[in-house]
């Protein structure tokens, strides 16, 4: 059995990376292309609005899996900016401060930083990360 479950753990990295790039994305088009529906969009060039553009281009070569160690490295660093900024002066749990997914998001990306983007990836593909 567990022979089984260490083959299949390089795809379930690729489908962990997909799905993480296509949910961090969807924060940039929502904060930039108003889809879903927000209640506002940010001001162009505000700080919210820089992170949608992180958020939606790099979320977009995360999923892909292009560029991945430096999406991850820059979508990382922008997770523990937002943590910092915008969550712990709430409170200083994250499950009451609403940075969990924060948290998770950096630690994640940093992993892909270390990792890689898996085998379903096109820096994989193009020969980029072997």
């Amino acid at each position: 059995m567990k022979q089984k479950l260490n083959a299949l753990a390089p795809l379930m990295l690729s489908l962990t990376r997909i799905m993480a790039g296509l949910i961090f994305m969807a924060h940039g088009t929502q904060k930039l292309l108003n889809f879903p529906a927000a209640e506002s969009a940010p001001a162009m060039f505000s700080l919210s609005w820089i992170a949608g553009l992180i958020e939606l281009v790099c979320g977009a070569l995360i999923a892909v899996g292009f560029l991945t160690r430096a999406a991850a490295f820059l979508s990382s660093g922008l997770m523990a900016f937002a943590y910092f900024l915008a969550h712990a002066p709430r409170d200083f749990f994250p499950v009451n401060n609403g940075g969990d997914a924060a948290i998770l998001y950096c630690f994640f990306f940093l992993f892909l930083v270390c990792y890689g983007p898996g085998p379903l990836s096109l820096d994989r593909i193009l020969g980029r990360d072997r």
